[in-house]
């Protein structure tokens, strides 16, 4: 279990990942705090500059990569030049191979030609968008301590590569109303280098079991390559098992109707609590279906002979009528459970299931659950 103070959890500790990976990966968490999608031109400048200052630092710093580094990297153009001494140094005592030569003059060609090279305005928005996460690391001498060691030795939690492997369980406890980004950033984080881990054992193959993944407020951690992992985790034996408010939250987060839909129809387990959201609601009644229901009309009429109209009481008056009734029963291809069954009808504890034994979808029912504080009986 993840405690503020007893672990200590570099997420930048990636060495058998390209710095492209890990700094999409920070694209992805920041894109959980962009209003809107009128942003994504900087966010993809925002990738390539942490792409190319986690190179530097694994270059300069013995392969340690921490985000007060990047922070110092991406904000000060002192302490860039205090480590392109140290790049220069090694480089001249032939330290580097051809590939990390090659990495050096990649980087470098980036930082002096690009990045800080540009104008006051776009340096100061790039540099800003970097720091919305780069900031939540440093800022705080705990978070700092916890998230940003400044040594490898410090760290005891170093990925799931063993957790995986061992069958232990990671249970991040961290309060998101003290915490709400930081929390938001380390969930989403946590998440993905799971996913990482899980879809390498495909390759490598280094242990042979299941694995699961347990979400709840799901919605605040979504992020659109869990789409390609849901379709692709069942290879790696992987239960998925999330719990949102509705689909709409989903939406709001990602901003991008169809990824909500593969997302939702990778999971296919469902249980549709009462909910007064629309696009949930419409959702789950086109994926249970319709039946032919049997609907009744009746109809009342009057009929007279002779009819008078009385002015003083100002209605009419009939001699000689007769009443007719007729009832008509008809079907109607309709939804099985209505938008009042999920809005109305279900009860605490209660909720629509759509289930499968895994041969075959059983046939979608109401059912009660039982919470764990509550007798049986």
């Amino acid at each position: 279990m993840i405690y503020l103070g007893r672990i200590k959890y570099n997420p930048l500790q990636k060495p058998n990942l390209k710095p492209q990976i890990i700094a999409n990966r920070l694209k992805s968490i920041l894109l959980l705090f962009s209003p809107n999608n009128s942003e994504s031109y900087w966010l993809d400048k925002v990738e390539v500059i942490f792409s190319h200052a986690i190179t530097l630092c694994r270059l300069y710093n013995k392969g340690y990569v921490t985000f007060d580094e990047i922070h110092k990297l991406i904000s000060s153009a002192d302490y860039y030049r205090e480590k392109i001494e140290i790049l220069h140094d090694n480089f001249i005592h032939n330290f580097y191979s051809k590939e990390q030569c090659f990495d050096i003059l990649s980087s470098l060609s980036f930082f002096e030609k690009e990045y800080f090279s540009l104008d006051d305005r776009t340096f100061s928005i790039l540099k800003s968008e970097c720091t919305r996460i780069t900031n939540l690391f440093v800022s705080d001498y705990q978070i700092r301590n916890i998230f940003s060691p400044s040594s490898l030795d410090n760290l005891n939690f170093k990925g799931f590569c063993d957790v995986l492997s061992k069958g232990k369980i990671v249970v991040l406890n961290m309060n998101i109303s003290e915490y709400r980004n930081l929390s938001k950033v380390i969930a989403a984080y946590l998440k993905l280098d799971f996913q990482t881990e899980v879809m390498q054992n495909l390759a490598n193959r280094k242990y042979d079991r299941s694995v699961c993944f347990i979400s709840d407020e799901y919605h605040e951690y979504v992020t659109a390559s869990d789409a390609d992992f849901f379709a692709t985790s069942r290879e790696a034996k992987c239960i998925n098992i999330v719990a949102t408010q509705s689909y709409s939250s989903i939406l709001n987060t990602l901003k991008d109707k169809t990824t909500v839909k593969v997302i939702v129809q990778n999971l296919v387990n469902k249980l549709w609590f009462r909910t007064d959201d629309i696009f949930t609601i419409e959702d789950a009644q086109k994926q249970i279906g319709k039946e032919d229901k049997e609907k009744i009309s009746k109809t009342l009429s009057e009929n007279a002979k002779e009819s008078s109209y009385n002015y003083w009481l100002r209605k009419f008056n009939s001699n000689g009528s007769s009443l007719s009734e007729s009832i008509n029963s008809y079907y109607q291809f309709d939804f099985i459970y209505d938008t009042n069954f999920f809005t109305q009808k279900l009860e605490t504890f209660s909720c629509v299931a759509f289930l499968s034994d895994g041969n075959r979808i059983m046939k979608p029912q109401k059912i009660f659950l039982i919470p764990y504080f509550l007798n049986k009986k």
